[in-house]
């Protein structure tokens, strides 16, 4: 198989979440001499983006994007250790954490998936994550980013008690603080001083891009 059709199964088997062909595809490629970085940014990453796109046209539904996630990270696994050695620049870095109180994680885990994708460095600090932890956290990986996950109503509060906990501690400056889950809106990040939200793990790549593409202009600035 050429270069270009090892991009092209990929990019076809991603798409449609067929884990065990495209592990062996990126095998198969990394046997024949095709880079990593051209197996990521030429084919991995255009099917998930691809995949972001059909959900966001009501073409796929949250099953066949959990599957495409699961396919792409099978590729992750295999690509991470080689793409750190050749030195690919990262976007940037993403501390995130279901808030404390809450134990769902698809949601979180999925945009996990899309950001580490996307070219982010992700740290994933679980579920039921309380304040201090998320603070501890930042002050230890100073990341770009931390996002707070909610999927219930009862435990959205938490995102400001952890806004409150990274102000207290003198890091809310620091940090872009994005919020998302079922329940949660604009409005509701809005209100509790979030910088960014996300409906879902499409648009969470999108936004979390945009938003310290402009915090960077402004330090230049």
């Amino acid at each position: 198989m050429t270069h270009e059709e090892t991009l092209q199964l990929l990019y076809d088997e991603t798409l449609v979440g067929n884990a065990p062909v495209v592990a062996d595809a990126v095998n198969q490629g990394l046997a024949s001499g095709l880079e990593p970085e051209r197996m990521l940014y030429d084919a991995l990453i255009p099917s998930l983006e691809e995949v972001g796109a059909r959900f966001e046209r009501g073409d796929y539904f949250v099953p066949e994007m959990l599957i495409a996630a699961r396919a792409m990270q099978g590729a992750l696994d295999i690509l991470r250790p080689l793409l750190a050695d050749t030195g690919t620049a990262e976007v940037g870095t993403f501390v995130m954490g279901t808030v404390k109180g809450d134990v769902h994680d698809i949601g979180k885990n999925l945009c996990n998936i899309m950001l580490e994708g996307a070219g982010f460095h992700v740290i994933d600090l679980g579920v039921n994550v309380a304040p201090e932890r998320f603070v501890a956290e930042v002050e230890e990986h100073q990341p770009d980013i931390v996002g707070f996950s909610a999927f219930l109503t009862t435990t959205m509060p938490m995102f400001k008690a952890n806004i409150n906990a990274l102000e207290k501690a003198g890091l809310r400056d620091q940090v872009i603080v994005m919020v998302g889950g079922a329940p949660v809106t604009q409005e509701y990040a809005d209100a509790v001083g979030a910088d960014g939200y996300s409906a879902d793990a499409s648009s969470a790549v999108k936004k979390a891009k945009q938003l310290i593409q402009l915090r960077r202009e402004a330090v230049a600035a």
